[in-house]
């Protein structure tokens, strides 16, 4: 939408000023007029999204992760499940539940879960069975038992792994989070969507892009804080 000689105009924002009328790249101005009935309330949505599902993900991982350990011919079966789960593309997944669960944010949720599976199946049973075979037979002769043996040695040895999963999981699931605005207008895709169908508002567009990358850089930091504060061995090392 435009109007000739006045530039563009960008809707439910009014004409605003020069630099929103041009469709400047970075309107500081509207940033701050919108901040805090546009952009935080979409932070808050995006990392409520982003966090249930990680959390979700993770619990159920985990599960699936000690049944494989445990019984080896049941991981294969799991492992190409969640394979399966993460090639479908994110819209075909949505389309695929919202008949089942409508447009909502369960719909979301159980997409974004899904993704995180594969990423966390799969790093938890290579950390658990990269744990070297004369490690284990020390442990035994120490009197310890099978579950001793697993709570003190084998999972404080798969944290790495673990822990470099959940950052993988985690960031993208914090981007695959952005498109979930299609089925529910929630989180930093919402304001993304609005201004790419008014007229591609370009400082919309960047402030919640960079918004999401910031986001998945800090949670990313957050991980790595929390692998350091677990794994003190490896920092001796």
């Amino acid at each position: 939408m435009s109007i000739l000689g006045a530039g563009p105009v960008i809707p439910n924002f009014g004409q605003g000023s020069t630099c929103e009328r041009s469709n400047g790249w970075f309107c500081t101005d509207w940033l701050q007029a919108h901040w805090s009935d546009t952009l935080q309330p979409a932070l808050v949505q995006h990392i409520e999204l982003a966090l249930i599902a990680v959390a979700i993900g993770f619990v159920l991982a985990s599960a699936l992760a000690l049944i494989g350990f445990r019984f080896h011919l049941i991981d294969p079966p799991i492992g190409l499940f969640a394979d399966f789960l993460y090639t479908i593309p994110s819209l075909a997944l949505f389309q695929l539940l919202v008949p089942f669960t409508g447009l909502t944010v369960t719909t979301v949720e159980i997409a974004l879960v899904s993704y995180t599976l594969l990423i966390l199946y799969r790093n938890m049973i290579s950390g658990l069975r990269s744990v070297p075979p004369d490690v284990l037979e020390s442990a035994r002769g120490m009197g310890l038992t099978r579950a001793q043996t697993f709570r003190k040695v084998e999972v404080p040895l798969a944290l790495p792994s673990i822990m470099a999963g959940l950052r993988i999981a985690t960031v993208s699931t914090v981007s695959i989070a952005t498109v979930a605005a299609f089925v529910s207008p929630e989180g930093l895709g919402r304001p993304i969507f609005i201004a790419l169908n008014q007229d591609i508002f370009k400082t919309e567009i960047l402030a919640a892009g960079l918004l999401v990358i910031g986001l998945a850089l800090f949670a990313d930091f957050l991980l790595v804080l929390v692998q350091w504060l677990l794994t003190p061995w490896t920092r001796v090392a």
